[in-house]
């Protein structure tokens, strides 16, 4: 499943980097947070490598 938006994508991106051990876990906040504990590394790996071009930086609800 592709990201929705390009902030969607950066906060896979950091949950991603988190659960690969890059970077420390309590430095997350918010969506990145809770992807990293509820999504596998092959799930965010697909919403971190979704391509950014035309897509808008935040999605209304």
């Amino acid at each position: 499943m592709p990201a929705k938006s390009k902030a969607q994508q950066k906060a896979a991106g950091a949950a991603l980097s988190a659960k690969r051990g890059e970077t420390p876990k309590n430095k997350l906040k918010g969506a990145s947070r809770t992807m990293m504990e509820s999504m596998s590394e092959k799930q965010l790996e697909e919403f971190a490598s979704t391509k950014t071009k035309n897509k808008p930086e935040h999605v209304s609800r």
